[in-house]
């Protein structure tokens, strides 16, 4: 599939580029960001994915989580997806947690959302193919990590699928949308009031049902003011200790939500990762 590049600047030494691409998940066009270090000029690197949360784009975590350096430093190419499909004719809503930026990473089966809401079908099936078709890239070594809403894609996409992703983390993620408001309004929106599905996309359900063979780090600001409606941990910490599935769950005391907790500790999350995906 070809790419269409949108911009690339030299940064740390290696490459930031955003690309333009025709999704066949999504139907639509969408656009990612990715950072090289210099150091895939010479061999494939692993890769870790980065899922943002709602209302973000690739560029919030480009531009605020400092996140090339630790790449440069550990050698990993990051990826940086879109949130949701965006364009003319395809559906929107009005609040901010639901429609254009706020795609929830699953496969929406309501109208009007399911004929191009399927960021579950893009993230896993498509863009790891486009990534190692254009970039040096081993997709063999993938891990993946996110922010809020993207960390809840962070942690079920992995889940459902531990063949593709090697290593797993989050920062301050929505751990069970089937007990928080945000998570409600989404699923209820994009699969329907049959409350049966919608475990499916839910991480604390899902370490129950299918468990998880490795270990996964989560930082969460204990400042955060989503810590106790939206985000809810703790149901985190009881799933996995069910399951006997190692999580270190590390609270940031006087951290809030914002993208500044999320530059605070993208570092040692990135040297987390190269740590497994160079096993």
């Amino acid at each position: 599939m070809s790419l269409e590049t949108v911009s690339e600047q030299k940064c740390f030494g290696g490459v930031q580029g955003v690309y333009r691409h025709q999704s066949t998940s999504t139907g639509t066009e969408m656009e990612f960001a990715v950072f090289q270090p210099e150091a895939a000029r010479h061999k494939p690197l692993p890769v870790l994915f980065y899922l943002s949360g709602l209302t973000c784009t690739w560029e919030n975590a480009t531009v605020k989580a400092g996140a090339q350096q630790y790449a440069v430093e550990h050698g990993l190419i990051l990826v940086f997806p879109d949130t949701s499909p965006r364009g003319e004719g395809v559906a929107n809503d009005e609040a901010y947690d639901l429609g254009q930026g706020a795609g929830f990473y699953l496969n929406a089966t309501e109208a009007p959302w399911a004929p191009h809401f399927r960021m579950e079908d893009y993230v896993v099936k498509e863009l790891p193919g486009l990534i190692a078709n254009n970039f040096a890239a081993d997709i063999d070594r993938l891990g993946i990590t996110g922010h809020s809403m993207g960390g809840h894609g962070a942690l079920t996409l992995a889940l459902k699928n531990p063949d593709l992703f090697k290593s797993l983390s989050a920062f301050a993620p929505i751990v069970s949308p089937i007990n928080c408001p945000w998570g409600q309004k989404a699923l209820n929106s994009y699969l329907g009031e049959d409350v049966s599905k919608w475990g499916q996309y839910d991480a604390c359900t899902l370490i129950d049902t299918v468990g998880w063979a490795h270990d996964i780090l989560v930082d969460q600001g204990a400042a955060d003011n989503f810590l106790e409606t939206e985000l809810l941990p703790d149901l985190l910490v009881r799933a996995c200790g069910r399951r006997n599935v190692p999580l270190t769950l590390r609270m940031q005391e006087g951290y809030d939500h914002s993208y500044y907790f999320i530059a605070s500790f993208i570092g040692e999350h990135i040297a987390w990762h190269a740590e497994r995906l160079k096993k």
